[in-house]
């Protein structure tokens, strides 16, 4: 759920990038690697599955429209990285920096195969958008946390059909569950590629309501075996009702030691949402103690949430990066 301009999220970035210092209390601290070389830098390729309706044939910007498609769609989209100059760095914080080039593959059967011999030998970060989001604002969301965290195996996007409207809050929470199913699929797919490397899940908002009803599908098809390749799972912001959450949790057993929630009591798009439910906290706003007695891990970012909405920290803020960071090396 996103309400501020990208310009003004990358501005918040900036300055906290600038500013901000230290890390979560509960955390350790920051893991091996943090300058390397994003894999996404050195080839901006973005692995795609999405339930979207695609655009044009061949296709055409916005490449993916806000309409559910017929079935799982697997693409190769070429990214255009920013300028890492320090007259491009300066500029990006007012003009952008990641960009959609173009779709160099599309494959409509077979899609969720496809995927995962894309990503064959590597592990993959695949991030799961949230309300409101467009495909092309999503894959950029993508491009920038790969980068941020400076993952090194194969980033991807599962894009669920958003309208990107404000006013569709009910009819994107039931196409996100309308692509339950294709997800799975895709999960079910990745997992048995024998060569194939784990499954690193970041969902936001809305996403990770996707997300966790999915994996409890995949826990119960394909059990033990299929749940091994799902390294880290975080849900950054989770628009869920807390009983929801609370019941998700619970069936996934053991494998809710996987999940990292980042949550913030001070999130008013969460705040909106809970409106929205008769009054239903929302798991990402809920007490770090309540979250905790379920067996996730939690960073609370309530202290880092400076903005007026603070529903985007895990992308805005580079010490929330490192937690997203941390939980894919635990994992």
């Amino acid at each position: 759920m996103i309400f501020l301009p990208n310009a003004a999220l990358r501005l918040a970035a900036f300055l906290a990038s600038l500013t901000l210092a230290g890390c979560f209390a509960t955390e350790g601290p920051l893991g091996s690697g943090v300058t390397a070389t994003a894999a996404v830098s050195r080839d901006p390729t973005l692995l795609v599955a999405t339930t979207r309706q695609p655009v044009g044939d061949p296709a055409q910007r916005p490449w993916f429209s806000g309409q559910r498609g017929q079935g799982l769609v697997f693409a190769e989209a070429r990214l255009s990285p920013p300028d890492r100059s320090l007259t491009g760095r300066v500029t990006s914080v007012v003009t952008g920096d990641w960009s959609v080039a173009g779709i160099e593959r599309m494959e409509r059967g077979g899609a969720a195969e496809a995927f995962a011999q894309a990503a064959m030998g590597r592990d993959v970060l695949l991030y799961v958008h949230g309300y409101r989001e467009s495909f092309e604002s999503a894959a950029i969301s993508a491009a920038q946390l790969s980068d941020g965290i400076r993952f090194r195996g194969a980033t991807a996007l599962f894009a669920w059909p958003s309208t990107a409207s404000t006013f569709n809050y009910v009819g994107d929470r039931e196409s996100a569950m309308w692509s339950r199913d294709a997800l799975e699929d895709l999960l079910t797919a990745a997992a048995g590629t024998p060569s194939g490397g784990r499954v690193h899940i970041v969902a936001h908002s809305m996403g990770t309501l996707l997300t966790l009803e999915t994996l409890r599908m995949l826990r119960a098809t394909g059990g033990e075996t299929a749940m091994s390749r799902i390294g880290s799972v975080v849900l950054a912001a989770p628009d869920i009702d807390i009983d929801l959450f609370t019941r998700s949790v619970e069936r996934l057993g053991e494998d809710a030691k996987k999940i990292t929630v980042i949550s913030a009591t001070n999130d008013r798009a969460l705040a909106v949402s809970s409106r929205l439910a008769g009054g239903v906290l929302r798991a990402g706003a809920a007490e770090r103690e309540r979250l905790e007695s379920l067996g996730v891990r939690v960073a609370d970012a309530s202290e880092f949430a400076s903005g007026i909405i603070n529903h985007d920290l895990f992308l805005s803020n580079k010490e929330v990066q490192q937690v997203v960071k941390r939980a894919i090396e635990r994992g």
